[in-house]
C-alpha cells in the first residue's frame, strides 16, 4: 500500500488535514490511520463535568467523519521506517507514503503518578479528561470539605481545562450554599494562573469570588485514593511553600519533604505524553514530542514529514483552536513540496485559544500567540463583545452552542472557520 499523503490520527488534526487537503487537490491519494470507531468533541467535556451538557452529544461515529475519497485504514500505527518512507501498523503491514502527517494526539500517562491508576474515576477522585460523567456525580454528591483542583508537571492538552472545572465547581458550591463549609484550592506546579496578563487579571477576580486559594510550585507526585490524600513536591526556590492557605486544608509537611493534602473532592488532569510508538521513535525532541519547526510544522530532520495538534512539540497550548490555524500551514507546505518548491510557509505564530468558562453562564476567551500576546479575533465585535478577556454571557453561548456546531458542521468538513 502506498499513498501520496498518509495521515496518522483521526482526531481533530487528522480529519481537518484530510478534509482540507482533499478540497485543495481532489485527485490526491490520501489515507488515514485511525483504530477508533468513535470521535469525541472533548472541549464540551468541561461542561459535561458540570452537568450542563449532554455527554452523548459529544460523540459521533468516526466513519461518518472520514472525508469522501480518503482511505480509512482502521488500524494502529506501531512505528516508523523513515529511511524507506513507511509507517508500521499492527495488522496492515507497512504502509508507504510520499508525505506523512503525524497527528495521533496524546495519551494519558497514568503510571507517571503513583496511585493514580488505582484512584482515578473511583470515589471522589475525578477527571474531565477521562470520565466527565463521573466528575458530575462527584460534584453533585459533594457536601463540603476540601475541594482540590490540580494538574501535573509537563504539557497537557487544553491547559485551561483544570481551571474551568474548578470555576464551575466553585459556582456550583456557592449556588448550593456550601461555600461556608468548603475549602476550595487550585494547586499547580506552574508559576501563574495564566500567562496572558489580560486574562490573568480576570481569573484572579474569579478565584476571589469563589474564595478559592491559588497555590503555585506544587507538583503532584502521589495519590492515596482510599484515604483521600494527595502528595505534592514543592518545586519553588524556598525551602518550603507558603503554608497560609495549605494550613486551612489541614496539609502537613512530612519527613521526606512531601506535602500531604487531604481531600473530599479531587479533580485532576492526569500526566500526559505522546503515544508510545511516537515517543520511542526518532521523530521526537528531548521532551518526547514530535520535533517540528514551530512556524512551518515541518519536521526538523525529515522534510517530507509534518506534525500538528497535541503530539507536536510546539511551545503553545495544545487545543483544537491551535489546530485550526496549523492545518492550512501544513497543507500549503505539502502542496509546495509536491510542486517541487520549498516548504516556506512559516506563518504559524503559535495561535491558540482557551475558552475559560468561569461559572454557569459566564466565560472569558483567551486567544494568544507564542509570546503570550492577547490576540482576540476581530469577529468578537460581531458578537457585540468589546473585550473578550472579560467575562461575558455571550461567550458562554459561543462555548455551549456555536463552537460545537462549527466543529461538527464546518471544521470536520474541511471548511475554514
Amino acid at each position: 500500500m502506498k499513498y501520496q499523503v498518509l495521515i496518522i490520527g483521526g482526531g481533530t488534526a487528522g480529519i481537518m488535514t484530510a478534509a482540507q487537503l482533499k478540497k485543495a487537490k481532489k485527485d490526491l491519494q490520501i489515507a488515514l490511520i485511525e483504530p477508533s470507531d468513535k470521535h469525541y468533541y472533548q472541549p464540551a467535556w468541561t461542561l459535561v463535568g458540570a452537568g450542563t451538557f449532554d455527554y452523548e452529544k459529544t460523540v459521533r461515529q468516526e466513519a461518518d467523519l472520514i472525508p469522501k475519497g480518503v482511505t480509512w485504514i482502521k488500524d494502529k500505527a506501531t512505528g516508523f521506517d523513515t529511511a524507506n518512507n513507511k509507517v508500521k501498523t499492527e495488522k496492515s503491514g507497512d504502509i508507504e507514503y510520499d508525505y506523512l502527517v503525524v497527528a495521533p494526539g496524546l495519551v494519558m500517562d497514568l503510571d507517571r503518578m503513583e496511585g493514580l491508576r488505582e484512584a482515578l474515576g473511583k470515589g471522589v477522585v475525578c477527571s474531565n479528561y477521562t470520565d466527565p460523567k463521573h466528575t458530575w456525580e462527584v460534584l453533585k454528591n459533594f457536601k463540603g470539605g476540601n475541594a482540590i483542583f490540580t494538574q501535573p508537571t509537563g504539557a497537557i492538552k487544553c491547559g485551561g481545562a483544570p481551571q474551568k472545572i474548578a470555576y464551575l465547581a466553585g459556582d456550583y458550591i456557592r449556588k448550593n450554599g456550601l461555600q461556608s463549609k468548603t475549602n476550595a484550592a487550585f494547586i499547580t506546579p506552574g508559576t501563574t494562573v495564566f500567562a496572558v496578563p489580560e486574562i490573568r487579571e480576570t481569573l484572579l477576580k474569579v478565584l476571589d469570588r469563589y474564595q478559592m486559594s491559588f497555590n503555585t510550585y506544587m507538583a503532584p507526585v502521589k495519590i492515596d485514593g482510599k484515604n483521600q490524600k494527595i502528595y505534592y513536591q514543592y518545586i519553588g526556590e524556598e525551602a518550603q511553600p507558603p503554608m497560609e492557605h495549605l494550613n486551612k486544608l489541614g496539609a502537613k509537611i512530612l519527613d521526606d519533604g512531601l506535602i500531604e493534602v487531604p481531600f473530599d473532592l479531587l479533580h485532576l488532569a492526569p500526566p500526559q505524553a505522546a503515544p508510545e510508538f511516537v515517543r520511542n521513535s526518532e521523530l521526537v525532541n528531548a521532551e518526547g514530542w514530535v520535533d517540528v519547526d514551530q512556524y512551518s510544522l515541518q519536521h526538523k530532520k525529515f522534510p517530507n514529514i509534518f506534525s500538528l495538534g497535541d503530539v507536536a512539540g510546539l511551545p503553545t497550548a495544545k487545543t483544537g483552536a491551535a489546530v485550526r490555524k496549523q492545518v492550512p500551514v501544513v497543507i500549503d507546505n505539502i502542496l509546495k513540496l509536491m510542486a517541487s518548491k520549498e516548504a516556506d510557509n512559516k506563518s504559524y505564530n503559535g495561535y491558540s485559544s482557551c475558552p475559560l468558562v468561569t461559572g454557569y453562564g459566564k466565560m472569558a476567551l483567551a486567544e494568544f500567540d507564542y509570546n503570550n500576546n492577547f490576540t482576540p479575533d476581530p469577529k468578537m465585535k460581531l458578537m457585540l463583545i468589546s473585550d473578550s478577556s472579560k467575562e461575558h454571557w455571550r461567550l458562554w453561548m459561543l462555548k455551549k452552542y456555536i463552537l460545537p456546531y462549527l466543529y461538527w458542521e464546518k471544521m470536520m468538513k474541511g471548511e475554514k472557520v
